[in-house]
């Protein structure tokens, strides 16, 4: 029995990782999770027939030229329930046999250099594990003071300190920033949180090894843990950098749509050249977009959440700059860009933009609820402020997260569904008051919602309510019997936001 207070004994894995063999290479991919108790230096063929369990078997290169001694001590190594066995790559450079270390589960390390300094540097490791790890932990700690908050050196400190280990720093949505996409993929990686000054994660560490012994997913997350400091002050620098853009590029978009008649040219040229450097498109006709959040920003915080939806939004998004602008995020995009040889087609650049925001949006919505509204074409920067008032006017009414609104579009329904419904439903329900009386399952309400909808025509509404025009008239003889005429102009319109409010209730 070992005592609970001695540290955990080193595994042939943690051998490998931890570097205390020069230049090591291991063939076998079983076994490695083996403990590592003692080392035994064979210098003669009779020394293999009594080895001990847990023992890394270490071959003089003098035996190990002979390849058929090297199998034996892989088959001894077996019978004996040894660790593994070690042996100078250039004693058996030319065939190594791999295919029977990973057949009989016991790893074969080959070792740059000499093998009695190898066995000098295993019995070091294994008397002492713990400072082993510890060794680990320090060089780590040496490079990550030497990297800086600069994210590539950091990923590059902790790859020359974890070799066989990809990592990757993400955003809190999934996006690349920085690494390898192997770890970002990893069905079963370690991952650390970068938190930011609210303690939300401003960015995710993420590392996936081909070491899944137990035990080494812990020391890879001590080693992640001294990487999490210069992170987040690489972080919050960037967030720092990020939040001035957003201010300056606010600020510039309401110079750029609202100049003021005090400007002289030159003043104005400066502004379009601020916006051409920063990659906005300014040549017309221009598509305008809006994205509304459907989680509420906190008070006096502007739009939220900004940092995940512009992530989002250079993921899955369609081109353009992405503005908190007002109450919402604004885009745009030059139309002439999709097809600047061919003549100018409003509808069908606007239909197109429409199609390519919802898809964005559903995309988006998997991670941020959003609505969005499109709006134009204009002819250049000098409308565009118009166009995204619009367009924030439509992402406004587009009362379903994951839904898209056209400006040139927006019908009753949708105007009615931008009221707030919990202010009005006591006055519906006064309104409808017999109706809902007499409607025990909602026919009633949703049948006099689709027909004012659609203008008072039972056929269109038949279509839309997937039943006959007649049990649409049946219906609409029972609602005029109950005191409601929709063809009453004085009527229809409290009739409409009545059916609406409540439906949107519901």
């Amino acid at each position: 029995m070992r005592r609970p207070d001695l540290p955990a004994p080193m595994t042939v894995a943690e051998l490998v990782q931890y570097g205390p063999l020069p230049g090591v290479r291991v063939l076998g991919t079983t076994g490695r999770d083996a403990q590592v108790l003692d080392v035994r230096i064979v210098d003669r063929r009779e020394a293999l027939g009594d080895l001990r369990p847990h023992t890394a078997v270490v071959l003089t290169e003098e035996l190990a030229r002979s390849g058929w001694i090297v199998e034996m001590a892989l088959r001894k190594a077996w019978e004996q329930a040894a660790a593994c066995v070690v042996v100078p790559e250039t004693a058996v450079a030319a065939h190594p046999p791999g295919a029977l270390a990973d057949r009989l589960g016991v790893p074969l390390l080959l070792i740059g250099g000499d093998a009695l300094e190898g066995a000098v540097r295993i019995a070091s490791a294994v008397s002492r594990p713990d400072a082993g790890r510890t060794a680990l932990l320090a060089e780590a700690a040496q490079r990550l003071a030497a990297a800086g908050p600069h994210v590539e050196r950091v990923l590059a400190a902790l790859h020359a300190v974890l070799p066989s280990t990809s990592l990757a720093l993400i955003d809190p949505v999934g996006g690349m920033l920085a690494g390898r996409r192997a770890a970002r993929d990893s069905a079963h990686p370690v991952r650390l949180d970068v938190p930011g000054p609210e303690g939300r994660p401003l960015a995710v560490l993420v590392a996936d090894s081909r070491s899944k012994e137990t035990g080494w997913a812990s020391t890879v997350e001590a080693v992640l843990r001294l990487a999490v400091p210069p992170l987040t002050a690489w972080a919050a620098t960037r967030r720092l950098a990020e939040e001035q853009l957003e201010r300056r590029s606010e600020l510039l978009l309401h110079q750029l749509t609202h100049p003021s008649v005090e400007e002289d040219h030159q003043a104005r040229v400066h502004v379009r050249a601020e916006a051409a450097a920063l990659g906005w498109p300014l040549v017309g006709p221009l598509i305008a977009f809006a994205l509304r959040p459907a989680v509420a920003a906190e008070a006096g915080s502007g739009p939220a959440p900004g940092p995940a939806l512009r992530a989002l939004w250079a993921r899955y998004g369609i081109g353009g700059p992405l503005i908190a602008y007002e109450d919402c995020w604004v885009s745009w995009r030059s139309a002439a860009v999709d097809t600047p040889a061919t003549a100018p087609d409003p509808e069908v650049w606007l239909r197109q933009g429409e199609a390519e925001l919802r898809t964005a949006v559903q995309a988006i919505g998997d991670q941020l609820p959003v609505a969005g509204g499109v709006a134009g074409p204009t002819d250049g920067t000098g409308s565009l402020g118009l166009a995204l008032a619009d367009a924030r006017a439509a992402a406004a009414v587009a009362a379903v997260p994951g839904s898209v609104v056209r400006a040139d579009r927006m019908g009753p329904a949708q105007l009615l569904s931008a009221l707030p419904a919990e202010a009005l439903r006591r006055p519906a329900e006064v309104v409808l008051a017999p109706l809902l009386a007499a409607d025990r399952d909602g026919t009633l309400l949703r049948t006099l919602a689709v027909v004012l909808d659609q203008g008072a025509a039972p056929s269109a509404a038949a279509e839309i309510l997937g039943v006959h025009r007649n049990t649409v008239a049946a219906r609409m003889e029972r609602i005029r019997s109950l005191g409601f005429d929709p063809e009453d102009p004085a009527q229809r319109l409290p009739l409409h936001l009545a059916c609406r409010v409540l439906l949107t209730e519901s």
